[in-house]
């Protein structure tokens, strides 16, 4: 099976205030691009729906995605382990943690690697990201 590759973003005008994740996915010739706006949320929380919502998509168990995020906060969660000991401490003093349960669940299904983007930087699909979650939010 061909790899998957997504780039994620989120954004919120506020924390907490309006805010909106987008995500663009390839798989061969195949591109779906996603975004969803909310109230009262942070941009921790969109960045972090943004790549929960992608993965989500995916049908075909264990496949082999690639995340392209500009968020800090999950690749260096995901990539560094750390969230997989809040897991193992029950996410005492964590927050988001209704997010991070739904992401482990979904994550655990594919064979998932990170990369980390700087935002704002001229990626084409990073920016195209940015675009859908400013305009959701």
């Amino acid at each position: 099976m061909a790899e998957i590759t997504i780039y994620t973003d989120g954004a919120a005008k506020g924390n907490p205030g309006n805010g909106g994740y987008g995500a663009v996915l390839l798989s061969g010739k195949h591109r779906k691009e996603l975004s969803e706006g909310f109230r009262k949320t942070t941009n921790n929380r969109m960045e972090l729906l943004s790549v929960i919502v992608a993965l989500e998509q995916i049908k075909k168990p264990q496949a082999e995605v690639t995340i392209y995020s500009d968020s800090k906060y999950v690749v260096d969660a995901v990539e560094k382990g750390w969230v997989f000991n809040w897991e193992k401490k029950g996410f005492a003093k964590k927050k988001n943690i209704d997010l991070w349960q739904r992401f482990l669940k979904i994550y655990r299904k594919h064979k998932v690697k990170f990369v980390w983007v700087k935002g704002h930087a001229g990626n084409e699909l990073n920016e195209r990201c940015d675009q859908l979650a400013v305009k959701a939010a």
